[in-house]
Order: C-alpha cells, then sequence, then structure tokens
C-alpha cells in the first residue's frame, strides 16, 4: 500500500478491506499503558512539566497507534481525538486520554464480536457438513471412518 501501512493479505490472496487491525498485541500494550497513565493522572495533579510530558505520551501513542489499524480505523480515529494544545489543562489531557481508552475498548469489543461470529459461522459450516454426511476425518485409531452409504 501507498502509505506506508502493512499489506493485509486474506487467506485468497485479496487485499483486506475495511476495518481491521494489523498489530493487536501492540495496541493492547498501547491501551493498557494509556489506562495506567490516566489513573496516574487522576491520583495526582501533574504540574506543567507533567502535563508537557503527558501530551508527549499521548501524541506519540497517537501516532503508533495509526500504525497497526487500517486507513477506515485510522480516519475514524482521527475524527473523534483532537491535537492536545501546549496549553492543555490538566481536565483536557484526562479527558483526552479517557476518549482514547475508550475508543481502544470498543475496538477491542468490535474484534471480539467479529472473533464470535467468526468462530459461529465456521461451526455453522461443520454442523452443515456433517449433517449432509461427508466424511468426518479419521478416527482414534488413525483409520478413517466410513459412514455408511449408499453402497453396501
Amino acid at each position: 500500500m501507498s502509505n506506508g501501512e502493512p499489506e493485509i493479505l486474506m487467506p485468497t490472496g485479496e487485499r483486506a478491506t475495511g476495518e481491521f487491525v494489523s498489530q493487536p498485541a501492540k495496541l493492547l500494550r498501547i491501551a493498557a499503558m494509556i489506562r495506567e497513565l490516566l489513573e496516574e493522572v487522576r491520583k495526582s495533579s501533574p504540574d506543567d512539566a507533567g502535563r508537557k510530558r503527558l501530551r508527549s505520551i499521548y501524541d506519540k501513542a497517537l501516532s503508533t497507534l495509526k500504525e497497526g489499524l487500517s486507513e477506515d480505523l485510522q480516519k475514524e480515529l482521527e475524527t473523534l481525538t483532537l491535537p492536545l494544545e501546549s496549553s492543555s489543562s490538566e481536565s483536557e489531557i484526562r479527558l483526552a486520554q479517557a476518549q482514547l481508552v475508550g475508543w481502544l475498548e470498543g475496538l477491542f469489543h468490535g474484534i471480539q464480536a467479529a472473533l464470535w461470529a467468526q468462530h459461529a459461522q465456521a461451526r455453522a459450516q461443520f454442523d452443515e457438513m456433517r449433517r449432509r454426511g461427508l466424511p468426518s476425518g479419521p478416527s482414534e485409531g488413525g483409520e478413517e471412518r466410513r459412514e455408511p452409504g449408499q453402497y453396501l
């Protein structure tokens, strides 16, 4: 892809389109870090230097997140997050971080729902194959089980 985004290929060899995440483990780590930062900001009242550091971490986290997201998800994230100004208050930083954590949690719920739907679809396909009487694979002894058919 021309924008530096990693190319995701489907089993059919086609390029993935729509919403997808190429690096879910990275997203989980960033989400955990941001959640922890948000908790720390709630416990304390950062001074000016602390707020500058939080803004820097927030900006870096956003750019790193975008690296693992499809173009559609990048656009969605950009519309929901606003850059923090150099004079951002503690509450603005707190709100920006909470918004980002909420978006990430929604993304993770979406991934879980998609995985569940894929599992349900695979199970339905498997059940359909069994219903049609297709061979179900090798038995415990390593020999292929043969179901009685039309011809004996």
